[in-house]
C-alpha cells in the first residue's frame, strides 16, 4: 500500500468541509487526518474528532516539541496545525490520509511530499456567493467575516500553486468531479 495524501484546501466558505465530508463517505480508503487548533470549539465539534483542540499555550509547546508537518498561525493567536502522529497513525491503517486544511498549510504539506500528494483547491463561483455562504453559518461577528473574506482574496490568488482547482458553483458536480480527480491519482 503506497501512502498518500490527499490535501483540500479552500477560502472559508469555499465548501470544502463538505465536500471532504462527502469524498469520506464515498471512499472508504480515505481517512480524515483530523488539525490541531488553538481555537476553542465551534457549536458542536468535539476534541478529538473534528479538531485536537490544544489552547495555546498547548499549540506552542508542540510548536517547540517540533511535533507537526505543518503549522501556521492562520489569525493572530489561532493556530492550525497537522501533528506528524496523526498522519503516522492513519498510514499504519493503510489509509489514504485526506486533509481539510488552510491554503498555506496546504502548500507546505505539497512542497514536503511532492507526489505522493494531491493538492486540490476549491474555488468558490465568486465573492458574492462566498460571503453568503459565510453569513448563512451564523455562526461569526461581522468582524470575523470581513477577515475572511479579505483572506480569501489573498488565498485565491494562490490557487494557482495547487495541483487542481476545483469550481464549487454546484455543489453535487463538484463532488463528482472531485472523485474522478482523486481515484486518477491513486490509481496513478
Amino acid at each position: 500500500m503506497q501512502e498518500k495524501l490527499i490535501i483540500v484546501a479552500a477560502p472559508s466558505g469555499a465548501g470544502k468541509t463538505t465536500i471532504v465530508r462527502h469524498l469520506l463517505e464515498q471512499m472508504p480508503n480515505l481517512s480524515f487526518s483530523i488539525s490541531a487548533t488553538s481555537r476553542e470549539p465551534r457549536g458542536k465539534e468535539a476534541d478529538g474528532k473534528d479538531y485536537y483542540f490544544l489552547g495555546v499555550e498547548g499549540f506552542k509547546q508542540r510548536i517547540k516539541e517540533d511535533a507537526f508537518l505543518e503549522w501556521e498561525e492562520v489569525y493572530a493567536n489561532q493556530f492550525y496545525g497537522t501533528l506528524k502522529s496523526e498522519v503516522e497513525r492513519l498510514w499504519k491503517m493503510g489509509k489514504t490520509v485526506i486533509f481539510d486544511i488552510d491554503v498555506i498549510g496546504a502548500l507546505n504539506l505539497k512542497s514536503q511530499f511532492n507526489e505522493k500528494a494531491l493538492s486540490i483547491f476549491i474555488m468558490p463561483p465568486d465573492k458574492e456567493t462566498l460571503e453568503q455562504r459565510l453569513r448563512q453559518r451564523q455562526t461569526e461577528t461581522e468582524e470575523k467575516i470581513q477577515m475572511r473574506l479579505n483572506k480569501a482574496e489573498e488565498e485565491m490568488e494562490k490557487s494557482s500553486d495547487f495541483d487542481q482547482v476545483l469550481l464549487n458553483k454546484d455543489l453535487k458536480t463538484a463532488q463528482t468531479e472531485a472523485i474522478k480527480i482523486i481515484e486518477n491519482f491513486l490509481h496513478s
